[in-house]
């Protein structure tokens, strides 16, 4: 098995439950973590592997074009694309960070994490 990860994507979003959320947004902060059989890298061709590119840019889109309330819905959201890329994925993990939180309390984020 190896693994694909990209770490720490920022991203301006429009999800939550409250409408100042969809109005004005929030920036979110996506970790991604593909796990694929090591058999797959036959050789030094992307093509025979799952480019990160792809995987970045599919996120990008969906992070754009969504407007649910929940992280979780978001993160099932990425998962079942992003399993659409490539047959021979294993799992995907996606951590979820939202950044400004109406909670009132001192921390740095709130986060979800989904292993699918």
């Amino acid at each position: 098995m190896y693994k694909i990860k990209i770490n720490n994507m920022k991203f301006h979003s429009y999800i939550g439950v409250y409408a100042e959320e969809k109005k004005i947004g929030q920036n979110i902060e996506i970790d991604l973590i593909i796990s694929l059989p090591k058999e797959i890298i036959r050789n030094d061709d992307i093509n025979s592997t799952l480019s990160y590119g792809d995987c970045y840019r599919k996120i990008a889109e969906i992070v754009r074009l969504s407007n649910v309330d929940l992280l979780e819905t978001l993160a099932l959201n990425i998962i079942k694309e992003i399993k659409k890329l490539n047959e021979k994925i294993e799992y995907v993990q996606v951590n979820i960070r939202k950044l400004a939180v109406p909670i009132n309390g001192i921390f740095d984020s709130v986060e979800i994490q989904i292993r699918d």
